[in-house]
C-alpha cells in the first residue's frame, strides 16, 4: 500500500504490540485511518475461539478510542458452513464480533492458500501414502490475497464481506497429486473421505464461483 500513497505500518509482538494482553495497542492504532487485522490463533483447536474473542475485543476497543474509521479482517470462504471444525467456528465468531462492533468494517473471505498444500499433505502422510478426501478446493496465491486485502483496506468500508478465490477448482486429492508430481515426490495419493481436517467439509462450501477471482493458476504458482 505504500506504493499507492498510503503509509502501511506493520505491528506485531516484535514491535511491542500484544493483541491478547492489549499491550501497545492504543499507541499502535493512534492516528490510523484503517486497521487491518491479520493476527491468527496459535492453534486450530478448541482454544481458538478464546483467542479471537479476546484479540477482537481489545483491538476494537483501541481502534474505537483512536477514532479509526475502517476495520478489516481476513477470513475464510465458507467458514460459517463447517461448524464441525473448531477453527472455522472461531473465525465465524471473529466475523460476528466485528460486524456487531462500533466501527465500519470489511471482511475479506479467501479460499485456501496455495502455500498451505505442503502442510495439508503432511497431515495425512503414512510412509509413501497420502490420504486425502475429494473435497472441492479453489486455491489462491497469498500474494493475490495480499493485493485484495490492500484494495479493500483503501476503499470505503463494505460493512459486509467480499469473497476472493483462485481461478480454478480442484478436488483436494487431485490437487495433492498435481503438487507431488510437480516436485517429483513419489508419494501416492489415496482418496479417503475420512482423512484429515477437510474430511469434515461437506460439499463445495469452500469454493465460490461468484467470488472475485485472482489471476494466479496453481500450476503457474508451482513453477
Amino acid at each position: 500500500m505504500n506504493a499507492t500513497g498510503h503509509e502501511a505500518v506493520p505491528h506485531s509482538q516484535s514491535t511491542g504490540v500484544d493483541v491478547i494482553s492489549g499491550q501497545g495497542l492504543d499507541e499502535a492504532v493512534a492516528g490510523a485511518d484503517v486497521v487491518v487485522n491479520l493476527t491468527n490463533s496459535p492453534t486450530f483447536d478448541e482454544a481458538s475461539p478464546a483467542f479471537f474473542r479476546t484479540s477482537m475485543d481489545n483491538l476494537l476497543a483501541a481502534a474505537h478510542k483512536g477514532g479509526v474509521g475502517h476495520f478489516v479482517i481476513l477470513s475464510i470462504v465458507g467458514t460459517d458452513r463447517v461448524p464441525e471444525l473448531d477453527y472455522y467456528r472461531a473465525k465465524t465468531l471473529q466475523e460476528n464480533i466485528l460486524a456487531a462492533g462500533p466501527i465500519p468494517y470489511s471482511i475479506v473471505r479467501a479460499t485456501q492458500f496455495m502455500e498451505f498444500m505442503d502442510a495439508v499433505l503432511s497431515w495425512t502422510t503414512d510412509g509413501d501414502t497420502v490420504r486425502l478426501p475429494a473435497t472441492p478446493i479453489q486455491p489462491i496465491a497469498s500474494k493475490d490475497v495480499a493485493s485484495a486485502v490492500a484494495e479493500v483496506a483503501v476503499g470505503a468500508p463494505l460493512n459486509g464481506r467480499r469473497n476472493i478465490a483462485g481461478p480454478e477448482i480442484f478436488n483436494l486429492d487431485e490437487l495433492g497429486r498435481v503438487a507431488l508430481s510437480h516436485k517429483g515426490d513419489n508419494r501416492t495419493v489415496v482418496t479417503d473421505p475420512t482423512a484429515g481436517m477437510f474430511a469434515a467439509v461437506k460439499g463445495d462450501v469452500l469454493t465460490d464461483k461468484n467470488a472475485h477471482l485472482a489471476p494466479t493458476r496453481y500450476t503457474d504458482w508451482l513453477s
